[in-house]
This record gives C-alpha cells, structure tokens and sequence, in this order.
C-alpha cells in the first residue's frame, strides 16, 4: 500500500485494502487487549499490597472488559463462513396483526438501529413501507460492518412481542409477530445468473420523507424475479437508476441466501434431524406484560431487563446463537 504506483489499478488497490482491513479486525483487537492485560498485570500487585480497595475493584472491572473483548474475539473466530465477514441486508415486516404487528416492526428497526449504532457499524435505510395508522409494515437496511451478516444472521426468523396494546382502548393483552430477513452482499466475485427476462421492474412514487424530487416523481423501484418469486423495492436514491443498481444488488444477495439455504438443507436432511432454526419459525420472544422477559427459544438465553435489549443490547442473544450454531 505504501508503494508509489498503488492506485493505478484501483480494484487491485481496493481488494488489497480489504485484505488490510481484514487482518486489522484481528491485530488491533488482539494488540489492545494484550496491552491492557499486561497494564493490569502489573499495577494488580501493588494495588493490593497498598490496600487501596478502590483502586482493585477498578482493576477487576477492567479485567471483565478485557473478557469480553477475548470472548468476542473467540466467537468471531467460529464465523469463517463464506460471507459471515460481509456487509448485509436486513428486511423487517409486520405479520398479521395490523397495527399492534405494524408498531412492532417499527420497535424492532429501531433496535437494530441501535445495536448496528454501539457495534460502530453504518446503517442506511433502503426501503420502507409505512402502516395505515401507526408504525411500519416492512423496513430494509445495508448494514455495514465488520462480520456485519456473520452476527445479524442470528436475528433471522421470527420474532414475537406479548404486551398490552396502546392502540386497544379496553387495555389487552395482545401477541404480535414480525418476521426478520438476512441476506449477505454479494460482491462481483461470486456469479449469480440474472437473466433480464427472468426480472419484472416496476416504478412508483417514493413515501415519506425525501424532498420534492423523490416524492413527485416515480423514482421508486420495485424489482420481481419470477423463477423464485423474491421482492427487493428501494426509494433511497433520488435517481430510478440508482434505485434499480440497488435493487439489483438486493436480489443477488437473496438468491445467493436462498441458494445456501438450501444447499444447506440437503447437508442437514443427510445428516438426519437437526434443531429448526430457519424461516417461519418463532426464534424469540418478547414479553412486556404481565411480566418483563426476552427469551430465545433456540438457546434458552433470557434477560429480565426488555427495555435494555429494546435499545439495542442484544449481544449476549447473537453471541448465545453463535456458539451453538455459528
């Protein structure tokens, strides 16, 4: 990277600086956590001797950190996946349920939004398709990251909220549910066959907020591929052609999933049964009233405290996935 004639290929230059970036993810991390331990190492001895207490009980609180930092490090080891390392994809959508299911929704990306926020990832809202009264019916996001799908895969299925509803005047207890889908971005070195004929474009005037150009034109895309029947839609981009270059990249990466899916499926059916964990299955739960748990039904991890994890503290639940599944 230093030498002079770097960037005269650029797509060379740019694959050498993820390769650089790649092996960051791994020597930064691990230098910082040496030297703090060796920090701690040293000064542990003397704090003690001294009987400043204070000062020990700091020391040991470091030294949690630095357990978590290792037992983050660990689990990243285990995601040696094809893509787990790539950017991603992350769709929301309300089930049945109407306004209740559209308000969860809406309570689900603003979660994510939040944990993609304290894991210092960039989050960027694709697409979105407001509810009639309240909340959202279905919400897509680029997530990017390091290992941003290897972590947000965990969160794909179902997700199922238990509360008294604020939207029921008889103040009931109401189950909702929202569906979660992950997809990896694919990159231009893995070949995905999309033939146009095999694509249905469709334009539409964009939604919500986005200024006059967005909302008074057809800007929107909606894009159709028949074989498989997936749906990708963008209204990010004020320009149709940006929208249908994001749109296409969308539908690489669900077709790719579905491809790993299910080759994935075949492996499992050979290998004989296995815990479900796939799409359209309940993968955790939510519960406001009449008491306060989040429970994931495939690792039984649970947490009391519903409002932490609904500000994005959902670490403990993917790390949990991970170690059983990753």
């Amino acid at each position: 990277m230093g030498e002079a004639a770097f960037w005269d290929d650029s797509q060379a230059a740019q694959k050498v600086i993820s390769e650089s970036n790649d092996l960051k993810a791994w020597t930064l991390p691990y230098q910082e956590v040496k030297e703090r331990f060796v920090n701690v190492q040293s000064l542990l001895p003397d704090a003690e001797e001294s009987g400043d207490q204070a000062f020990v009980d700091d020391l040991f609180k470091e030294l949690e950190e630095i357990e978590k930092i290792i037992s983050e490090l660990e689990i990243r080891r285990m995601l040696s996946g094809e893509m787990d390392g790539k950017n991603c994809y992350l769709s929301i959508n309300a089930g049945a349920g109407g306004t209740e299911a559209c308000d969860w929704a809406l309570m689900l990306s603003r979660m994510y939004q939040r944990w993609a926020s304290k894991r210092g990832w960039d989050i960027e809202m694709l697409d979105t398709v407001e509810g009639d009264v309240a909340g959202i019916k279905s919400i897509t996001f680029k997530i990017g990251g390091s290992f941003a799908y290897g972590y947000c895969k965990a969160e794909k299925g179902v997700h199922r909220l238990v509360r008294i509803s604020p939207f029921d005047s008889n103040a009931k207890r109401h189950t909702s549910f929202a569906s979660v889908d992950v997809s990896p971005e694919v990159g231009d070195d893995i070949q995905i066959d999309l033939r146009p004929e095999d694509i249905r474009v469709d334009t539409y005037r964009a939604s919500g907020a986005g200024g006059q150009h967005v909302n008074k034109t057809d800007s929107a895309v909606r894009m159709t591929h028949i074989p498989t029947g997936l749906i990708v839609s963008c209204q990010k981009e004020r320009s149709q052609i940006q929208n249908r270059e994001s749109c296409l990249k969308m539908l690489r990466a669900k077709i790719y999933e579905q491809e790993m899916a299910e080759r994935k499926a075949k492996i499992d059916k050979m290998g004989g049964e296995k815990k479900e964990i796939g799409w359209g299955h309940q993968i955790r739960s939510y519960v406001f009233q009449p008491y306060t748990l989040v429970k994931d039904n495939r690792t039984d991890y649970e947490v009391g405290n519903i409002q932490a994890v609904m500000d994005g503290e959902i670490d403990e639940f993917v790390l949990a996935y991970l170690k059983e599944f990753g």
